[in-house]
């Protein structure tokens, strides 16, 4: 039995799918019994949990061959970065309960960085669970492709999409949501001792021109990106209801600056199999 949390959402249905596939049996682990239904109809276990909660979760990964750990993003965290480290308290407890044969967590690229960015969330987590005595896969993809989601509309309507990425020719790791979740089911199906790194990135490194020149092909349009000038990003993200918008700009000075990028850098990546220009034609046909 493999236990996957985030399974309502890409990259946890991708991974379930592929395990469901291959005649594995799989538990959903979700938050609301409702969002449970559909993998129930696909002949799933389902068990009820939330993340923050290490007496639920412990629950939830009973009797798991392997589990597979998705933490819910949270763009826009507290300055000491207390809702990671609960969630930090709650997975510990729940694996060091639960024993499971293996887990894979679903980290970020730049876990290992120094300097206090959004990622910085991950990093909590990784060493907080890094002394348990279960072995740990801790998946590091690189920036979604599907973040590319918030540009349909501009380069439909406009043909200018307003980028934070920039310099616009610089290239970026990116990945597909359908390859992080089809790694994870492999992971979770290997067997490995103690813990260990796997950085992932498609096919090739993107840079938001390249963005732009695949949008104005999918939509037979001009497209062309603009640099939005950094010193505006504060006023920006906090117009947008953000808090505490400082790890956001860090860690997009990380992906622009360089210093956010895999411990093995390129050449030592597992490297995906979907390209750019699929993920942005599903994009623009769910829109």
């Amino acid at each position: 039995m493999y236990a996957i949390t985030g399974v309502t959402g890409k990259v946890g249905g991708a991974a379930a799918r592929a395990l469901l596939a291959g005649g594995q049996s799989v538990r959903a682990v979700v938050r609301n019994a409702d969002k449970g239904q559909v993998w129930r109809n696909r002949g799933c276990e389902v068990a009820l949990a939330t993340i923050e909660d290490g007496a639920s979760l412990s629950v939830a990964f009973q009797r798991a061959e392997a589990v597979f750990v998705l933490v819910p993003p949270n763009f826009d965290p507290s300055p000491e970065f207390s809702e990671a480290r609960e969630i930090a308290k709650a997975l510990h407890s729940a694996l060091a309960a639960a024993r499971p044969k293996r887990v894979v967590y679903l980290s970020t690229i730049g876990a290992q960085a120094r300097e206090m960015n959004l990622l910085t969330q991950h990093s909590i987590i990784e060493k907080a669970i890094g002394d348990l005595p279960i072995p740990i896969t801790f998946l590091r993809p690189a920036w979604f492709m599907e973040n590319c989601g918030w540009d349909v509309t501009p380069a439909r309507e406009t043909g200018v999409v307003p980028s934070l990425l920039q310099p616009l020719d610089k290239p970026v790791p990116m990945v597909a949501t359908a390859d992080i979740g089809r790694v994870a089911a492999e992971l979770l199906q290997e067997t490995w001792k103690g813990h260990r790194v796997v950085e992932l990135e498609g096919p090739h490194r993107v840079t938001p021109n390249e963005i732009a020149t695949t949008f104005a092909d999918l939509l037979g349009r001009p497209v062309r990106m603009e640099p939005v000038p950094r010193e505006t990003w504060e006023s920006l993200f906090k117009s947008q209801g953000m808090k505490n918008p400082t790890p956001r700009i860090k860690m997009l000075d990380g992906f622009n600056e360089g210093w956010i990028e895999f411990e093995s850098a390129e050449a030592g990546s597992r490297k995906g199999k979907v390209a750019l220009e699929a993920v942005l034609q599903t994009l623009i046909e769910s829109r």
